[in-house]
Parts: structure tokens; sequence; C-alpha cells
């Protein structure tokens, strides 16, 4: 008698799911303002393009200065708005 409640290896490995690790530091610090920020996935590049241009100094500073700011509304617009304005 065969127990259902083991799956098979074929069936776990169906499942189970790999994430890529960026490759540039840059990229994981774009990662985490994309998903900190919630910004929309048209405007995904700007961030990864920012992040690769500027300093990590520099954007870490732009990330803090807009948290602290934009208390209410889009933080990711206000975010680029001081990018945009620093540049």
């Amino acid at each position: 008698m065969k127990n259902e409640k083991f799956a098979e290896i074929g069936d776990i490995l169906k499942i189970r799911k790999t994430k890529k690790t960026p490759a540039y530091e840059w990229q994981e610090l774009a990662l985490q303002i994309i998903e900190e920020l919630k910004i929309p996935a048209n405007k995904r590049s700007s961030v990864f393009k920012a992040c690769k241009q500027f300093p990590k100094n520099f954007i870490l500073q732009v990330l803090n200065d807009t948290k602290e700011l934009c208390k209410t509304g889009d933080k990711w617009k206000y975010f680029f708005k001081i990018i945009s304005g620093k540049e």
C-alpha cells in the first residue's frame, strides 16, 4: 500500500523555484528600493539606471530623504523628483 502523503521527487522538483541573485551590488540596491517604495513595473528600469549611474551613498541618501520628507502619496514619484533635482 502506497502512502499518499509523501510526494515523489519529481513533484518536489517541479514546485521548487530558484531565485536568481543579483550580479552586482547596485542591482540588489535597486530591488530593495523597488520593493520599499512600491515602484510600478513601468518605472523599474529607471531605478536600475539610477542605481547603476550614481554612487550607493547618494542613492541611500535620496531614499532616506524620500522616506523622511514624503509622508503621504506616491513615494516613488518623490524619489525620482529628488534624483532629477540633484543631477
